[in-house]
């Protein structure tokens, strides 16, 4: 699929700080405040996911409180992933625009308030409006995570940084199964809602106190600057046109690659806690074990993926060869997911998803970092934000055909997943037949 030469794991005619050498112990005597900031992307992170994931484990007890049909409940959570997708398309613009730092915090106020108002809804209709809300405030996270990692970390380490931060969904999902039956059982389920949304605010002071771009940040020696910035030509503060970055094939291919694939996260995220109570008849407080083992198997997924990419590169394989051949080995391993509805045992079933979802946090650890990989910083959240409006466009009308799916096939999943055993195989075959070496895009500026 892809050659294997050091050559291409580096930009040509750009070099690292003097007396650099990879794995020789100087990234410890430059610095690691760098990772200070990915800690602060890790904990948005997962303040995110548990923010998501309370409308999922409270399913089973709205849709019997409020009397929603499959596709009643379809139709909620597809109103956060359309509202998503149109933030997430306007979210690489706005932080292209104005900056991480202001950009991120804009984002953070509009998903907090959001996140709270839940525990005013009574019907369907006010869910879905709640819902839009925090999928337009949430989707401004990743786009600022991926652009901030583009700002703070040489290419070397942006899969690891990514895998990282990207770790954050899974503690989300690991805390939110904890937290929210114990906030529901003691307060009532409104107060979930609450207590989860204030999390989020309590973060933006954090991220407003802490972080500054590295350029200018007082806390960054000069040697961890230079090292930051080893392998990226110097960039000024330039404007690029979406219909510039349409031109390209890269464009294409991340978000083509992010529209397949997406759609089966959105489906683990929103739907597990359905699945598991229609199959093996687990209801609130039941479901707290089963969700913690599958968020902790794909955490090691989400942070080995980023590593191993990273370790490949290091090694002398080509930046092509690393990214490609570590997201074929998430595709493969994808594949008996097919098989979750169909076996007796449920913690079969819980061992057959969670390998999937470790996959798939493996795989999106390095399709983000595709990003950073084909396009210059200042492109990066721009593109990004194509890549999470494709794949959350694609996964709204996945989330309508699930309810229907379901509604008009006896809640049998096995369909479901089907699609979801073939998805990243399929996609990554389109990402090749795009992008066959993984050049960077060569963009004119507006």
């Amino acid at each position: 699929m892809a050659t294997r030469t050091a050559r291409e794991a580096t930009t040509p005619g750009q070099a690292p700080p003097p007396g650099f050498r990879p794995g020789s112990g100087m990234a410890e005597k430059i610095g690691r405040y760098r990772w200070t900031i990915c800690a602060l992307l890790f904990f948005a992170t997962t303040i995110n996911y548990i923010d998501r994931q309370v409308l999922g484990i409270l399913a089973p007890v709205l849709q019997r409180e409020l009397h929603w049909s499959e596709t009643d409940y379809s139709a909620v959570v597809s109103w956060f992933t359309a509202a998503y997708a149109l933030g997430y398309l306007f979210a690489g613009r706005l932080l292209d625009k104005v900056g991480t730092r202001a950009g991120y915090a804009i984002a953070i106020v509009i998903w907090s308030v959001a996140a709270m108002s839940h525990s005013l809804a009574r019907n369907a209709f006010q869910f879905s409006l709640a819902r839009f809300g925090l999928g337009l405030g949430e989707s401004g996270n990743f786009p600022a995570s991926i652009k901030t990692v583009a700002e703070w970390f040489p290419a070397r380490e942006r899969a690891l940084a990514t895998g990282i931060f990207n770790a954050g969904t899974n503690v989300g999902a690991i805390v939110a199964p904890i937290m929210v039956p114990i906030i529901a059982s003691a307060f009532g389920w409104r107060a979930a809602f609450i207590w989860t949304g204030l999390l989020s605010a309590t973060w933006l002071v954090f991220w407003l106190v802490i972080y500054r771009p590295p350029q200018e940040h007082p806390r960054l020696s000069a040697g961890e600057r230079a090292y930051i910035t080893s392998d990226q030509p110097p960039t000024g503060a330039v404007r690029m046109r979406w219909t510039e970055l349409l031109k390209h094939r890269q464009t294409w291919a991340f978000a083509l690659g992010k529209g397949m694939t997406d759609p089966i996260w959105w489906f683990y995220l929103f739907w597990l806690p359905k699945f598991l109570d229609a199959r093996f008849g687990l209801k609130l407080s039941q479901l707290i074990a089963p969700l913690v083992v599958i968020y902790l198997i794909a955490d090691f997924g989400s942070i080995f993926g980023g590593w191993l990419s990273g370790a490949l590169i290091k090694r002398g394989w080509s930046v092509n060869a690393g990214r490609k051949t570590t997201m074929l080995i998430a595709a493969t391993i994808i594949v008996p997911t097919m098989f979750a509805p169909r076996v007796d045992g449920m913690w079969t079933a819980i061992c057959i998803v969670g390998i999937a979802a470790a996959a798939h946090q493996w795989w999106s650890a390095n399709i983000f970092t595709l990003a950073s990989d084909m396009f210059p910083r200042q492109a990066v959240g721009s593109v990004v934000g194509i890549g999470g409006f494709t794949g959350a466009l694609t996964g709204f009308g996945f989330q309508r055909l699930t309810g229907w799916i379901l509604q008009n096939n006896g809640s049998n999943y096995t369909p479901v997943f089907l699609m979801c055993g073939f998805a990243y195989l399929t996609a990554l075959l389109v990402i090749h037949l795009l992008v066959p070496r993984l050049q960077q895009a060569r963009l004119e500026a507006a």
